[in-house]
């Protein structure tokens, strides 16, 4: 079976990569690498370093497939969830902490442009506008966690805020959204 120019469901694609089927990989890679790389892109600004990641990310897919549960959430979903977290780790890791150090002033002018031209291009589902709903403290909570990929400790110490707080923003923030979104 041909995947490359044919669509495939949810269920048909994880059932062939669960297979090891290679067509099913390539097809997974070429349907859901842009939007994965979106979502990396979103936490490493480096081009380089998101691609690294990205390439970690369709291994991971492909390795810890078996571990996907449909009850569980989308495909997507969980493909989105394990890239975000590799890139988070990667932004932690050692090497990352130490070319950072190392760069110089124009790496982080450009790193500051590229955040604000990602800050600008949220998406258009219309999530910039759900997100001004919010309280502007929840709101900020939520874009930290969520897109800028920081923990709440990590807020709570970047932004001296006391952890207990953002622990308490982040849950009304989310609860918040819920009920514009209207999701149980």
């Amino acid at each position: 079976m041909s995947l490359p120019n044919q669509q495939i469901d949810q269920d048909q694609l994880v059932a062939r990569l669960r297979a090891k089927k290679a067509d099913a990989f390539s097809y997974l890679y070429d349907n859901y690498s842009a939007a994965i790389y979106g979502s990396i892109s979103r936490i490493i600004n480096d081009e380089d370093v998101a691609q690294e990641v990205l390439q970690d990310a369709f291994m991971k897919f492909w390795d810890k497939i078996d571990q996907y549960d449909a009850k569980k959430g989308r495909f997507f979903t969980w493909m989105v969830n394990i890239s975000r977290n590799l890139a988070i780790d990667k932004l932690r890791s050692k090497e990352m902490k130490k070319v950072g150090k190392t760069d110089t002033i124009e790496n982080y002018v450009s790193g500051i442009e590229q955040s604000r031209l990602n800050h600008l291009n949220v998406d258009g589902i219309g999530l910039k506008e759900t997100l001004a709903t919010l309280r502007e403290e929840e709101r900020f909570i939520l874009e930290m966690a969520y897109f800028k990929g920081y923990t709440q400790s990590e807020i709570s110490d970047e932004f001296d805020i006391p952890l207990g707080t953002v622990k308490t923003r982040l849950r009304m923030g989310l609860k918040n959204l819920r009920k514009v979104l209207q999701v149980e």
